[in-house]
């Protein structure tokens, strides 16, 4: 299951690189597109981190951090959505991204505290 998580999560931030490089050349948002960099290349950066955890507790916590910051990706998704800086269709693609990532970290980070 992480090596799942490894690659969608790394895969993700690419999309989200490319996502705010289409934002800030093409739509003119900085301030947004700069948090959703931030913390949509931060999942994967953690999950990473989570590869060498020292332990189980360690491991989770990793995970955990991965998990917040994927909800906090997911807000800034749904705010730029709402501000029209992503039309349904770029929005609905990178949104069910974003979910299945948060639902896979979810399902791990629970399974680890059993």
């Amino acid at each position: 299951m992480e090596k799942v998580i490894q690659t969608k999560s790394f895969q993700f931030a690419l999309r989200i690189i490319k996502l705010c490089n289409y934002l800030q050349t093409t739509k003119h948002e900085f301030i947004m597109a700069k948090q959703l960099l931030r913390c949509g290349t931060s999942i994967g950066a953690n999950v990473a981190e989570s590869e060498h955890a020292q332990s189980r507790a360690d491991f989770c916590s990793k995970l955990n951090i991965a998990l917040k910051e994927a909800a906090e990706t997911d807000y800034w998704l749904r705010l730029l959505h709402e501000a029209s800086y992503l039309n349904e269709t770029e929005f609905q693609s990178v949104y069910a991204d974003c979910k299945e990532i948060e639902r896979l970290l979810a399902s791990i980070v629970k399974t680890v505290k059993i």
